[in-house]
């Protein structure tokens, strides 16, 4: 037998987990940036006493950070993971009972994003010698049943320690999991908490240094062969570019495969910056919330090259984005699930590696100039759109658009600065009208679209690229979901710059309402009034007063001089900012001209829903199911 050393279960995993490391292209670095933790019991005297002894014996093994909120803890890890391409990511400790269930929200949006995190919640005595434990869930049916089962469904790979002898096997298996390109996001371990206080001799081969490779699958040269010929004979092509075109570090190639071609890019939420905004074939986002100038493209498209790409139903426009009868699909993409879908030429491969293939195969090939003449037309009219709104000044009630609120954070930040968002009306006005400058320079998480991503995901950019300013874009419903990691970036010293709108409702989910034929109902912060119904006077809330007691500078505007005012403040500073902003929440944005699948209510007593059905019934008649293989003839 080898040589062992004499460890907890705990201290064996911290030393396991700050060994490990990730390589692509030749480049390492440590998978794991550190463990962002919240104890209790189940936690406190197990992974709790692991971090301490390494902080004080070993402080670059895996830097611990104290969050104030579990699910918030996942989503810091999740934008760090993003921003570094998914090559590396955070731990997340939390207690047993409800420390771990605040995580599942966390763990589903990982595993929907498809970013890797590592989740270690602390569960039930194995020995079950003190059952039933504070906070354990009893179930009448089955004895080793917890509730961090429910992680299950929203992990890519669940386990449990119930013994010191499966840590190896359970570890490694994460490992694999968090490191594979194309079936990554939430892998959750769960320790209970006997376990995690246990000791154990452990071979020393365990914590050697373990670099895991992050492959890049190339196409086959055949199926390559035949997506080129596909993309010969349409007259129409078009690409619509997702998140995996960023992870596989693919932007340079898209580029050089557009300029050669001429075929122009449609960019889902998650591939927004895949182009900038003014590179020539970029029309910007597409679908729901899309560009009139991508979505009159798509409309004529007659092939879709979907790069890296899962076709949400916001990328698709609930599936009526594609409207020429013989459309074909070929989908590059490292997951499989995802390039069969549409019936689509199915290209498994990495982004980056089969744009190269495809662009030396279409060597000699472009586009008909008519083509290139009318999409960079319609994207001209698009810019001169949004020229017009990003000059929108106060509203005859003084209050700023959100629209002006985002065109003068574009416009004053720096090309290389980030926005952050998540949920409400601004991922969707952020999608069609902020102009992306650097490939990173747009952070929106919309797979899972979750209200309350904005703090804690800006603070895991920032603490992903320091060398860039983060702007989190974040709505008055939004905070008030989970403003908490703004301590955390206070107690980090990390520098986030909050822009708070403040709207005084869910302005997204009213507007849907409205379009809907339900009146905006439950969606406004306003005072009962006598009639009982919620519209009376907007509530005597004051969130900058809250942000303040934060610790941090909160700056009031109330004009647009005032905001790129703020904005210029807060740059010039090197601790985190809120900027306290009020707008009206009736002005939209500029519309797609598009559609999202929202069923309306088939029967109903109110004009306002009946109408709203008659339109839904017209937009549902226009989905399809694509089905039918792409073709040359």
């Amino acid at each position: 037998m080898g040589d062992t050393v004499r460890m907890t279960v705990a201290q064996a995993t911290i030393n396991f987990l700050g060994a490990q490391y990730s390589e692509s292209d030749g480049v390492e670095q440590k998978l794991f940036a550190g463990c962002l933790g919240i104890f209790g019991h189940g936690n406190v005297a197990g992974i709790g006493q692991a971090l301490l002894q390494a902080e004080l014996e070993q402080p670059d093994l895996l830097p611990y950070v104290l969050g104030r909120n579990e699910q918030a803890m996942v989503h810091t890890a999740v934008a760090y993971a993003r921003m570094r391409e998914r090559r590396q990511t955070w731990v997340v400790s939390t207690s047993v009972g409800p420390g771990a269930t605040n995580m599942l929200t966390g763990a589903a949006l990982a595993t929907i994003n498809r970013l890797p995190v590592l989740l270690l919640p602390a569960d039930t005595f194995a020995d079950r010698s003190a059952s039933p434990l504070l906070q354990e869930l009893e179930q009448p049916y089955a004895g080793d049943v917890t509730v961090n089962d429910a992680f299950r469904p929203v992990s890519v790979y669940f386990d449990r320690v119930w013994r010191p002898e499966q840590l190896p096997a359970a570890l490694l298996s994460a490992m694999r999991v968090l490191t594979d390109p194309a079936a990554t996001g939430a892998v959750t371990v769960c320790f209970p908490q006997d376990v995690q206080a246990a000791a154990h001799d452990w071979p020393v081969e365990l914590f050697a240094k373990r670099v895991w490779h992050i492959a890049r699958p190339l196409p086959e040269r055949a199926v390559l062969e035949q997506a080129a010929a596909l993309i010969k004979a349409a007259k129409r092509p078009l690409v619509v570019a997702g998140g995996g075109v960023h992870y596989s570090g693919a932007s340079e190639a898209l580029a050089a495969f557009c300029d050669a071609t001429g075929i122009p890019v449609g960019q889902s939420q998650a591939g927004k910056g895949t182009l900038v905004f003014d590179h020539p074939q970029c029309l910007g986002a597409i679908g729901s919330t899309g560009t009139t100038a991508s979505n009159a493209v798509a409309a004529e498209a007659d092939l879709v090259i979907g790069i890296g790409t899962r076709y949400s139903d916001f990328t698709t426009a609930s599936r009526t984005a594609f409207a020429d009868p013989g459309v074909g699909f070929v989908n590059i993409n490292v997951a499989g699930l995802d390039a069969v879908k549409h019936a689509g030429l199915s290209v498994v491969a990495d982004a980056r590696e089969a744009l190269e293939g495809l662009t030396a195969l279409l060597d000699g090939h472009r586009v008909d100039q008519a083509y290139v003449e009318r999409y960079t037309a319609l994207d001209a009219e698009w810019e001169r759109t949004v020229e017009t709104v990003y000059a929108e000044t106060e509203t005859p009630e003084g209050l700023l658009t959100q629209n002006a609120v985002i065109g003068t954070v574009n416009e004053v930040s720096d090309p290389r600065d980030v926005v952050v968002c998540a949920a409400g009306s601004m991922p969707g006005d952020l999608h069609k009208l902020w102009r992306t400058r650097d490939p990173k320079g747009y952070h929106v998480e919309y797979g899972y679209s979750c209200m309350g991503y904005e703090v804690a995901g800006g603070l895991g950019v920032a603490m992903a690229c320091p060398d860039r300013d983060v702007f989190v874009m974040v709505g008055d419903g939004s905070y008030l979901m989970m403003a908490t990691e703004l301590a955390t970036a206070v107690q980090e010293h990390v520098k986030i710059i909050t822009v708070l709108v403040e709207n005084h409702g869910y302005a997204s989910i009213g507007a849907l309402s409205e379009s809907l034929g339900s009146q905006r109902f439950g969606t406004r912060y306003r005072e009962r009034s006598g009639s009982g119904r919620l519209d009376g006077d907007f509530l005597p809330v004051d969130l900058a007063a809250n942000a303040a007691s934060f610790g941090l500078e909160v700056i009031r505007a109330t004009t647009k001089a005032e905001l790129a005012d703020a904005i210029k403040v807060a740059k010039a500073g090197s601790d985190p900012v809120v900027i306290y902003v009020e707008t009206d929440p009736f002005v939209d944005a500029p519309s797609s001209e598009s559609w999202w699948d929202v069923p309306v209510s088939a029967t109903s007593t109110l004009a306002s829903t009946q109408q709203a059905r008659t339109t839904y019934e017209e937009h549902k008649a226009r989905q399809r199911l694509f089905l039918t293989p792409p073709s040359t003839s």
